[in-house]
């Protein structure tokens, strides 16, 4: 029932428009190395423990209760990010942060794979 609810999601989101505009991988490493940025996997609890970002925050663990694992400032960088370009579900956190009242909310495209194919560590668990 939650995979169903979690589709039909995503499937209301591919329907508006998109609402987050790309970071770049360089400008994702330096907003990681100022600690400038929060990030969201958005790839399942499964794949997050697998590996992830350092640091990101798994998005469907913590969906219900995410206002608590971001930052105070709405103006803080926050970027999501999924599995590759291809890959719809960082829509899930870019409304649900914009719905929170944050204004600066961006989209890895390239998602973990492209992190992972770019030599870059990952972490796992939580």
């Amino acid at each position: 029932m939650k995979h169903l609810a979690a589709i039909l999601s995503i499937l209301a989101l591919l329907a508006g428009p998109l609402l987050a505009s790309d970071i770049s991988l360089q400008d994702l490493k330096k907003a990681i190395d100022s600690k400038t940025v929060t990030l969201i996997d958005v790839n399942g609890t499964e794949s997050y423990n697998s590996r992830h970002i350092p640091g990101a925050v798994d998005f469907f663990a913590y969906q219900k209760d995410l206002a608590d694992k971001l930052p105070a400032d709405k103006n803080t960088l926050i970027v999501a990010y999924c599995y590759s370009p291809q890959c719809p579900a960082y829509k899930l956190a870019v409304d649900a942060t914009e719905k929170l009242g944050y204004t600066n909310v961006k989209h890895f495209a390239p998602g973990i794979s492209g992190w992972v194919n770019a030599g870059e560590p990952t972490q796992k668990g939580n």
